[in-house]
C-alpha cells in the first residue's frame, strides 16, 4: 500500500478539522448569544459520528489487520492516551466546565471572562493535539474514513470555537482578539498532524496503520463520552442531544453503505 499519496491530503484534513474553531469565533461574533439548543445539538452530533466510526469502521479494520488482543490493547491504549492528557488539565480549567453565558451572571463573571476564555483555548488547543493526529494518521490509513473523522471534529470544533471567543469577546470587546485566541488554538490539530508525520513515517507499514486506526478509535470514544456528551448535557436539552446523536449515527451509516 502505497499511503505517500495521501500524506497531503491528510494533513490538510487535519488542517481543515483544526482550524474549523474559527469557524466558531465567526459565528460568535454575528451571535451575540449562542442558543445553548444549537450547541447541544452539534455536540451530540458530532459524538454521533465520532462514536459510530470508531465502533463500526475502524475499530474492525484494526481487528482484521492485527491479533484480536493486541486490537483491543491498542485501543484502550488510545484511551488511556487522551485520558492522561485529560487529567493533566486542572479541573478550573478544563473546558468540561464550560457554562452557558446568560443575563444572570454576565456581570458578575465579566472580570473572569479573559482568564476564562485563554484558559479555555489553551485547554482546547491541548486536546485538538491528538486529533490532528487522529485526522491525519485514519486518512493516511484509509481516505474516506479521513473525511469522516475529519467532518466529525470540525463539527465538535465549531462550538469550541464559540465557547474560547464568546468570553474573550465580552471581557475585551475585541472581536479580533475573540478570533485570534479561538483560531490559535486550533492551530494545535495541523501541529499533531506534523509530529505524527515525522515519529510514524520511518515506521511506515500496513500494521502500523490499522494500529493506529484501533488506537485513534479509543482516542474518538473517549473524546465522546468524556468532552462532547457531557458538555452537550450541561446546556439542559437532554432530548436534542440525543437526538444529534442518532442523527450523527444515521448519517454515518447512511454515507457508508453509500460511497
Amino acid at each position: 500500500m502505497d499511503v505517500t499519496e495521501n500524506i497531503v491530503p491528510a494533513f490538510l484534513l487535519a488542517a481543515v478539522a483544526g482550524l474549523s474553531t474559527g469557524i466558531g469565533s465567526t459565528v460568535a461574533h454575528f451571535i451575540r448569544k449562542p442558543k445553548p439548543v444549537y450547541l447541544a445539538f452539534s455536540l451530540g452530533l458530532s459524538a454521533g459520528v465520532m462514536i459510530y466510526i470508531s465502533f463500526v469502521e475502524m475499530l474492525p479494520a484494526a481487528f482484521e489487520a492485527i491479533k484480536d488482543v493486541w486490537a483491543v490493547v491498542i485501543f484502550f491504549a488510545g484511551i488511556a492516551f487522551i485520558g492522561l492528557i485529560d487529567i493533566s488539565i486542572p479541573q478550573a480549567e478544563n473546558p468540561h466546565d464550560y457554562t452557558v453565558l446568560s443575563g444572570d451572571n454576565a456581570t458578575a463573571a465579566k472580570q473572569s471572562f479573559m482568564r476564562t476564555g485563554l484558559l479555555t483555548a489553551l485547554a482546547i488547543g491541548i486536546h485538538n493535539f491528538p486529533e490532528g493526529l487522529a485526522a491525519f494518521g485514519t486518512a493516511l490509513s484509509d481516505m474516506r474514513l479521513g473525511i469522516f473523522t475529519a467532518v466529525a471534529i470540525a463539527i465538535h470544533n465549531i462550538p469550541e470555537g464559540i465557547s474560547v471567543s464568546v468570553p474573550i469577546f465580552y471581557a475585551t470587546g475585541s472581536r479580533r482578539k475573540a478570533f485570534f485566541y479561538s483560531f490559535l488554538s486550533g492551530l494545535a490539530e495541523p501541529v499533531g498532524a506534523c509530529l505524527g508525520l515525522l515519529v510514524l513515517w520511518p515506521f511506515l507499514s500496513e500494521k502500523l496503520l490499522a494500529s493506529l486506526l484501533g488506537f485513534v478509535a479509543g482516542i474518538m470514544v473517549y473524546i465522546s463520552l468524556d468532552e462532547l456528551l457531557p458538555s452537550a448535557h450541561r446546556f439542559g436539552h437532554g432530548h436534542i442531544v440525543i437526538l444529534g446523536v442518532v442523527l450523527g449515527m444515521l448519517i454515518m451509516a447512511v454515507s457508508l453503505l453509500l460511497i
